[in-house]
C-alpha cells in the first residue's frame, strides 16, 4: 500500500510538473504575415495624437483593427470613424494591439498582424489620426495591401509624415 501511494505521488508530481513548467502551444500564425512599421509625427505644436492602424474594405468598412497608439479610452471618440464602427461600447478587444502616444516629431516602431486573406485584395491600411481639441484626419495615410505595398514608404496628410512598412 505505501508503494502505492508513493508511484501515484510520484506520478502527480510528474504531471504537475509538466504542466506547470512548460510553456502552452504556440499559435500557428501561418494565416498572417507580421509587419513592421516605422511612424514618424510631424512636428507640431499640441498634445500627443491617437493613431490607430485598421483594415477598412472597398466600402471603407472596418475589418479589423491591428494597432492602437493610445491607451487612454476617454479619447478614443476622437479617432471618429473608428470610434463609431470598432471601438466604442467594446467592439475589439485591444489591450494586446494598444501602445502609448509619442510626442510630436517623434518616431514609433510597431509591428501587427495582417490576415494573409486581405494580402492582394480590396483591402486598405488605413492611418488615421487625431489631437485632442485639434484636428482628426480620418485617411491621414491609406495604401492598399498589396505585397508590393508591405515593403514600402508612404507620406502622411495629417499628424503622420511617413510611414514605412516592412513585411516578414
Amino acid at each position: 500500500m505505501k508503494k502505492y501511494i508513493i508511484n501515484t505521488l510520484a506520478v502527480c508530481l510528474t504531471v504537475f510538473a509538466l504542466l506547470a513548467f512548460t510553456s502552452p502551444k504556440e499559435e500557428n500564425n501561418a494565416d498572417t504575415a507580421t509587419v513592421k512599421c516605422l511612424l514618424q509625427l510631424k512636428n507640431y505644436t499640441g498634445k500627443k495624437p491617437y493613431v490607430v492602424v485598421s483594415i477598412v474594405d472597398k466600402d471603407e468598412k472596418y475589418q479589423q483593427t491591428l494597432y492602437v497608439q493610445g491607451q487612454d479610452e476617454e479619447w478614443y471618440n476622437t479617432i471618429k470613424e473608428w470610434y463609431a464602427q470598432l471601438g466604442k461600447d467594446g467592439g475589439e478587444n485591444i489591450d494586446a494591439i494598444s501602445g502609448a502616444t509619442i510626442n510630436p516629431g517623434a518616431r514609433a516602431v510597431i509591428a501587427f498582424e495582417i490576415p494573409t486573406d486581405k494580402i492582394g485584395g480590396d483591402y486598405k491600411l488605413r492611418f488615421e489620426s487625431a489631437v485632442e481639441d485639434q484636428e482628426y484626419y480620418k485617411k491621414d495615410l491609406e495604401v492598399a495591401i498589396t505585397k508590393e505595398n508591405l515593403k514600402g514608404k508612404f507620406d502622411g496628410t495629417g499628424y503622420i509624415r511617413y510611414v514605412r512598412l516592412i513585411a516578414n
